[in-house]
């Protein structure tokens, strides 16, 4: 289900030039659609604000697996993960992760055209655009530096001579530099889009599927482009303008054999799912009535109405979604949405059996054993713990991203008399949502009762020492 989690990324390694920081800072994130932004805001920061659900995940992985196969990284398969944005955007920080914004899939109406996004981005990680990017940063930088010490000359020069006019024309020249070098950079990348798209038509061909959805992508962004188009500078745009692509790909989308092959049925079901269920949990009840009111009878629209029902805490809401596993009583995801109703109700005992059932259909699937888990520890019963501490160990074992997966198990060690092993689980889920310092006193005090040497002493030990990058000088 949907969960909003917090995950810290890794800043980029210290430079001497703060320029060359920035110009890395601006390429080393490729996005897909976003002609004027190719890095999102909050991970400039340092922070993605991230959204967990096993059901959109497990559509996504299968959408990219031809993909990945067809392009060659299917050996080391990127990790798709989701980002709490409803702007259409998709971008690839390096070769091991995808992140896609769920306004991509909130915007799609069909799942070509989120294949599309994810064949493009693959464009870029098989064409290691990402390497060859951080060359460009350089070199861009290497124009910016030499105009910038110019410019600087003028500037002191004229400041010595007592020359406004000369001091404010050398400052001029610093200016001119930095664009210099920035436009140098972004034609660069406005090249690589152009290969990133050939390579998405190559893959969607190779795996038999039609270009439309991506074209009808471009179609969606050139209508939103038509008035900032007439304005913008092509020269200072990181990314062609959306109809140049589209006119760009048409005649060799139009020649493939499959261009008129329709979207799989089942992928298109699951597509409107999807889609529902992410509408639900990302706007209020009564917006979410509005857009799939009681007359609409379609899969998708029953379960947005159970989600909102459980959102607002309706007393239906559980009967909403006793129907829904009525229709469809082999469907995990009905299961771990009820489990989820009455753990969220108060009632973490009776969702201890919706979850179970989830994870018997899929026995492997993390958040489904954190869910199991948090619901074994919240039915407060001691007997539960053993078994709550086994499957979160799993859970982690398979996600060691998962904050939630920590905090519980430091319950259910805390409730067991395992102090110092509640403190460890604690400070590793601090340091995932990166609260290090907190994370370090944690540790330190599980060290002071665990025996020296051991791999939970030295797992508390690796926390102490741990030394947090600084963020504000990095930046």
């Amino acid at each position: 289900m949907l969960r909003s989690v917090p995950v810290i990324s890794r800043p980029s390694r210290r430079s001497s030039m703060r320029l060359l920081q920035k110009f890395i800072a601006l390429v080393c994130t490729v996005a897909m659609v976003l002609p004027l932004a190719a890095v999102p805001a909050n991970a400039q920061r340092g922070k993605l604000p991230l959204v967990r659900d096993a059901e959109t995940e497990s559509l996504l992985k299968d959408y990219a697996k031809p993909i990945f196969k067809v392009a060659g990284i299917s050996h080391s398969e990127p990790q798709i993960i989701l980002v709490n944005d409803k702007s259409f955007n998709a971008f690839v920080p390096d070769s091991r992760r995808m992140f896609i914004n769920i306004g991509v899939l909130l915007e799609a109406e069909t799942p070509g055209e989120v294949i599309g996004v994810i064949a493009h981005e693959t464009g870029h990680i098989a064409g290691r655009h990402l390497v060859r990017l951080r060359s460009a940063a350089a070199n861009a930088q290497i124009i910016s530096v030499i105009g910038m010490i110019l410019g600087a000359g003028a500037a002191a020069a004229g400041a010595a001579a007592g020359s406004s006019q000369a001091a404010s024309g050398g400052a001029a020249a610093i200016l001119g530099a930095g664009s210099a070098g920035k436009r140098s950079l972004l034609s660069y990348q406005r090249g690589e889009e152009a290969s990133a798209d050939r390579a998405a038509l190559r893959y969607l061909n190779a795996t038999g599927q039609s270009a439309q959805g991506m074209l009808k992508t471009f179609q969606r962004m050139s209508e939103q482009q038509l008035f900032s188009r007439k304005f913008a500078d092509p020269y200072a745009q990181s990314h062609p303008m959306a109809q140049e692509r589209y006119n760009g790909l048409l005649s060799d989308a139009q020649k493939s054999k499959y261009f008129n092959q329709p979207d799989d049925y089942v992928l298109q079901y699951r597509h409107d799912q999807v889609r529902a269920k992410i509408f639900a949990f990302t706007n209020h009840p009564s917006a979410v009535l509005r857009a799939f009111p009681r007359t609409d009878k379609s899969p998708g629209a029953q379960y947005a109405r159970a989600i909102a029902a459980m959102k607002s805490r309706g007393k239906g809401a559980v009967k909403q979604i006793d129907a829904l596993i009525r229709t469809q009583p082999n469907n995990p995801y009905y299961y771990e949405l009820k489990g989820q109703a009455l753990l969220e109700g108060g009632d973490p005992k009776r969702a201890i059996a919706p979850f179970r059932k989830a994870l018997s259909f899929k026995p492997n699937e993390p958040q489904f054993l954190v869910w199991l888990g948090y619901a074994l520890v919240g039915a407060n019963d001691k007997s539960n713990l053993p078994e709550a501490e086994r499957l979160l160990k799993r859970a982690i074992h398979r996600d060691p991203n998962s904050g939630v997966a920590y905090s519980q198990l430091a319950i259910a060690h805390g409730r067991q008399g395992e102090r110092a092993e509640a403190d460890l689980a604690t400070a590793k889920g601090l340091m995932v949502v990166g609260d290090f310092m907190a994370a370090k006193r944690y540790a330190a005090r599980a060290q002071k009762s665990l025996k020296r040497g051991t791999p939970a002493w030295l797992q508390a030990d690796d926390i102490v020492s741990y030394k947090p990058p600084n963020l504000e000088k990095n930046r």
